[in-house]
């Protein structure tokens, strides 16, 4: 389908979605949840794509939630959470490819919650990170709640959420939200150059990966003892093993093809 509020663009296995509403710096509507949703669910069919970048264009990543689309008396925040920002973490989270959020600038409420779902997070210089609910006097959604207690701790967490206070790149990089930060002009070309690292890699065994992790969030050490078996099992049976194995013996590189 075609995107309005989504530059969609697929080069050397890496797919690049960039959120494109900049005069709404980037805040979600309607259309938008719509149309990245069906671009992620693409990225899933798409054989060519190995690899995935989440970006925003002008001076934000993404302000959450468009209130002005909310029209008064009619508001039904339970319904849109559910029906819109629900599926798209899920579908990050259920993408068999490794997907790198690029934070070029502003990242406010569900936006920091969108980042957070990512596998890798690269922030320039001048990004700020705000999990900006309460001030809206809405509760944290879009995996917020599940995410940030699991990666800086209960109370961090609640101290970001209640007070709304903002988060330098640097800050977050400090508490582990953040993967790498690099210099505001440096931002596009380092999302894409780690992506392309993770493309040329063996992404059948990220993706199993990441489906590990996940599990083990939630598991005992012994299920996830069991699930890291299972999955080695499955990754032991792709090609890209074999390769991995042949380059070994042989001295050299290996030639990944993500199957």
């Amino acid at each position: 389908m075609p995107y309005e509020t989504l530059l969609f663009d697929v080069s050397d296995g890496v797919a690049t979605l960039t959120l494109d509403r900049p005069e709404a710096l980037n805040a979600v509507n309607d259309q938008m949840g719509r149309e990245l949703l069906d671009a992620l669910r693409t990225c899933g069919r798409n054989a060519e794509v190995r690899a995935v970048v989440l970006t925003g264009s002008g001076r934000a990543f993404c302000a959450g939630q468009d209130l002005k689309e909310v029209e008064e008396g009619s508001r039904s925040y339970g319904r849109i959470v559910r029906s819109r920002y629900n599926p798209i973490v899920l579908a990050i989270r259920r993408l068999e490819r490794p997907v790198v959020a690029g934070l070029n600038g502003i990242a406010a409420g569900a936006g920091v919650s969108l980042a957070l779902a990512c596998d890798l997070v690269v922030a320039s210089e001048g990004a700020r990170l705000t999990m900006a609910f309460s001030r809206a006097g809405l509760v944290p959604d879009s995996g917020s709640t599940y995410w940030l207690p699991r990666l800086i701790g209960y109370h961090r967490a609640f101290e970001l959420m209640a007070l709304a206070e903002p988060l330098t790149a640097r800050q977050a990089h400090h508490l582990g939200l953040v993967n790498r930060v690099v210099e505001d002009g440096e931002l596009p070309g380092a999302a894409r150059e780690l992506a392309l690292r993770l493309a040329s890699g063996p992404t059948a065994a990220l993706a199993y990966t990441k489906r590990a992790l996940d599990q083990a969030l939630d598991s005992s050490l012994e299920e996830a003892l069991e699930y890291e078996a299972h999955m080695q099992e499955l990754a032991g049976r792709t090609r890209d093993h074999r390769e991995g194995i042949a380059a070994f013996v042989e001295k050299r590189e290996p030639r990944f093809e993500g199957r």
